[in-house]
């Protein structure tokens, strides 16, 4: 059995609108089958907020009309990559708070961890088919318990 330690930094969106979030289903990685804020890895020389609208825009594809720091958060997850080989991924996020106009989002796949953004109706969430940062920020807001 290997193990892959890794670290991975990204930039992710709390997207509110009339008591719903705005998540995307991940189709792989540690996080898959789970909801999970629209957002992703910053890539070499971007800004945190270049990759939060890059990202916004590949996963739920809608722009940003603004945004602000809502926290900074960290968690651990060790999965199995494939048959003998894990990653144990310390996963930092940026999450900010994002307006936008538009109300609809890219429902289809994007060819690479998203199955698609939705609009979830907050109160009818699991939480336990959320991912950690989801989680986390609807906790930190007294959403869910």
């Amino acid at each position: 059995m290997e193990t892959i330690v890794k670290t991975h930094i990204g930039a992710y969106g709390i997207i509110i609108k009339d008591d719903k979030i705005a998540l995307v289903k991940k189709a792989r990685g540690g996080y898959k089958g789970k909801f999970d804020l629209p957002g992703g890895g910053i890539e070499h020389q971007e800004l945190p907020n270049e990759t939060l609208e890059r990202e916004i825009m590949e996963e739920a594809g809608i722009k940003i009309n603004k945004y602000s720091l809502f926290d900074v958060t960290a968690t651990n997850i060790k999965w199995e990559m494939e048959e003998d080989l894990f990653e144990d991924l310390h996963h930092i996020g940026i999450l900010y708070f994002v307006e936008t106009n538009e109300v609809k989002l890219k429902s289809d796949a994007d060819g690479l961890d998203s199955e698609g953004a939705n609009w979830y109706l907050i109160k009818d969430l699991d939480k336990n088919r959320l991912s950690p940062f989801a989680k986390y920020a609807l906790e930190k807001m007294n959403y869910i318990k």
